[in-house]
């Protein structure tokens, strides 16, 4: 009897000690987790090297990135609501409030973001239902060759006779387009959040302009090859612009300068929306910001970043720059866009 009391003894101890091995030794191969961002194709590996690397390290998560357009990210959010794949997604600010409309994206806790408070006041809730909050701006200035014509100082110098020829301007299928037409119906006097006055004005001058660019390669292009003079151009193609050796120059008219904003949001149903909190904050943060600031991939929205002038001159930054900024409201552009590309492609085929 002894000896079985002490086999069974042996036996309780052993399994005991087994049972504490296997529990300390669960974590050391437990798996990582692993946030899923969808956001636009443009400067991943400079967003790997600024953003998602010095994450990893931090959270020692993985990040997986989607990436796409607006409606292609937004359809496949939508495809999953169900089972979402994504948790944090970066898109235009009217790309967004589409989203959260379809039910898409959830409600933030500002309070959970320690860098919330040192960013714009228009990037903060910019869309409403605080679904989103803006990482980056950029504003949409004019640019003129010095050595051709003389200073343009309103929008509605686009419209002089000596511009006939020699300019471009954004197709309204493009993110600009929107932008430029609420630039040409404020220097006309518009009325209406449709932009009628613009659009009638845009179209009045059709004749005058050499294309209607899609794309800011395009524009380059045209800049670089002498065929355009001038043309309204968002300021992350600038210093593109610059390399050509051209004299050109950039300058904020007296209405204003027309601004985009791209924001964050975590998807509905996220399984790993505090990871996605703790990116949202890390992305806001000055350090951040001025990284990808420097190596001009996003204009900040963070209030406390200092850049050099070097730099500044390629960022939408600096006092009279951001005071210059006329937004889009995104519901505009959503109520409207369908509109404008009904008169646009009725106006142009004319």
């Amino acid at each position: 009897m002894a000896g079985l009391n002490l086999t069974l003894r042996l036996t309780l101890s052993l399994t005991f000690s087994a049972g504490l091995l296997s529990l300390t030794a669960t974590p050391a191969h437990a798996e990582k987790r692993t946030l899923v961002l969808s956001a636009y194709p443009i400067a991943q590996p400079l967003f790997t090297k600024y953003v998602y690397t010095p994450f990893k390290e931090k959270c020692g998560c993985e990040i997986v990135v989607e990436t796409g357009n607006n409606a292609d990210r937004i359809a496949k959010l939508d495809a999953r609501r169900d089972n979402p794949v994504v948790d944090l997604v970066l898109l235009s600010d009217f790309g967004m409030l589409e989203a959260a409309r379809k039910g898409l994206i959830q409600p933030l806790d500002y309070g959970k973001l320690k860098n919330y408070g040192q960013v714009y006041n228009f990037a903060k809730n910019p869309i409403g239902g605080n679904f989103a909050v803006g990482y980056t701006i950029y504003s949409v200035g004019l640019v003129y060759r010095t050595d051709k014509i003389k200073s343009l100082t309103s929008w509605k110098d686009l419209w002089r006779a000596d511009m006939k020829g020699h300019l471009s301007l954004p197709d309204v299928s493009t993110t600009q387009g929107p932008l430029t037409l609420q630039m040409a119906d404020i220097a006309w006097n518009g009325k209406g959040d449709d932009f009628a006055t613009g659009m009638q004005k845009i179209l009045e001058i059709k004749n005058n302009v050499v294309t209607f660019s899609k794309n800011s390669a395009q524009l380059s292009s045209l800049f670089a090859q002498d065929e355009i003079w001038a043309a309204p151009v968002a300021r992350f193609t600038w210093a593109q612009l610059a390399k050509t050796g051209l004299p050109l120059k950039w300058t904020i008219p007296t209405e204003g300068q027309a601004a985009g904003m791209n924001v964050m949001g975590i998807v509905n149903k996220s399984k790993n929306a505090d990871l996605a909190y703790q990116l949202i904050d890390f992305w806001l943060s000055k350090e951040v910001q001025t990284a990808l600031a420097m190596d001009l991939v996003d204009s900040p929205v963070n209030t406390q970043v200092v850049l050099p002038k070097d730099k500044a001159e390629f960022n939408t930054y600096g006092a009279d720059h951001i005071a210059s900024l006329k937004f889009v409201k995104p519901e505009t552009l959503l109520k409207h866009r369908s509109s404008w590309m009904e008169q646009w492609n009725k106006g142009i085929s004319k």
